[in-house]
């Protein structure tokens, strides 16, 4: 992107750290340019150096130990792959929570959420299945939201071989990831499967629609653009996708009756900002027990790219709270 006012005048909004923080991305590029550039998407997708891009994993001090594995799935035996983080000190079944990573449904790996996945395992002192979803265009809806479910569902069926309460897994997800994760509790409900304790839902992609206020607002904020949403709809939607169905866009479920408790965040400043605050709202009115936070100052992904300023550190750890109340819940 060339240089905008609009950009510019979001950025002078953000939280003095986060704005120093970000001082080395290239904010002026918008992140849709990167979707049809084949050489990009592979590094994106696939290199563990992603990671760099979010600071080094926070300090467990040994607590936590991670494995990767190949596990059966919605495209045959051992097709899917996840990335499990366990506290080191555990000595009974613990809760789980099976996260999906963000990356408009195209992009991205579990390691880009290396941080908030051990600090997940060590502070809410739980499980965590990071799923490395399929990604589009190659694999458009419903490959992503199929294989999400699929590792809720396979977490479940194995908690005796995992040292997983079955009764306590939840499910959560970042931005696209947040996707997965609302649609996994709608599909757990209509299919008649074991229902997720929670929803843990970040700066969720929730309607594909694009017609809120802060889409309109936002649509020049860094790191992410009403232009990319455009172009990470059509590519995850596929050739003549038209309307998504509720399982690609939970924003489009009529009912969201009889869905887990949820605790939805917001960024101030991001475009998908008022579809979260909205099926925030819609969750409430359904009945549906629902924490929503939206933090000043920030931008999406903020907690993320640069988990170790004081904003992303306080979200982290309003969800890990998030989280520890809703396994003690179905606990007690």
């Amino acid at each position: 992107m060339p240089a905008d006012p609009r950009r510019d005048a979001v950025l002078e909004r953000l939280d003095p750290e986060l704005a120093r923080a970000l001082a080395d991305f290239p904010l002026e590029v918008d992140p849709g340019d990167y979707f049809d550039d084949p050489e990009v998407l592979r590094m994106l997708r696939s290199s563990p150096d992603i990671l760099a891009m979010s600071g080094a994993p926070p300090a467990t001090d040994g607590r936590v130990v991670a494995e990767n594995r190949m596990v059966d799935g919605p495209t045959g035996p051992g097709a899917l792959g996840l990335r499990i983080y366990r506290p080191t000190a555990a000595t009974s079944a613990l809760p789980a929570v099976v996260f999906s990573h963000g990356g408009a449904f195209i992009i991205g790996n579990p390691y880009q959420d290396e941080h908030r996945c051990r600090t997940f395992a060590a502070e809410a002192e739980c499980v965590v299945v990071s799923v490395d979803w399929r990604h589009a265009p190659e694999h458009p809806f419903p490959a992503g939201v199929e294989d999400a479910y699929g590792a809720f569902v396979w977490t479940v069926s194995h908690a005796g071989e995992l040292g997983v309460d079955e009764d306590r897994v939840a499910v959560g997800g970042a931005s696209s990831g947040g996707a997965f994760a609302a649609a996994s509790a709608l599909m757990a409900r209509d299919r008649g499967a074991p229902m997720p304790v929670m929803q843990v839902l970040v700066y969720p992609v929730i309607d594909d629609r694009q017609d809120t206020p802060s889409m309109l607002e936002f649509d020049a904020a860094p790191l992410w653009t009403r232009g990319a949403t455009a172009r990470m709809w059509e590519l995850y939607l596929g050739p003549g996708g038209g309307e998504a169905n509720p399982y690609a866009a939970p924003g489009r479920a009529t009912d969201l009756g009889g869905l887990p408790p949820a605790y939805v965040m917001a960024a101030e400043l991001d475009p998908l900002r008022d579809e979260a605050i909205a099926y925030a709202r819609r969750l409430l009115q359904a009945g549906v027990p629902t924490e929503l936070h939206c933090f000043a100052g920030a931008c999406h992904g903020f907690d993320t790219v640069a988990p170790t300023t004081a904003l992303a550190r306080r979200a982290i750890t309003e969800q890990v709270g998030a989280l520890r109340r809703g396994f003690a819940a179905r606990r007690s």
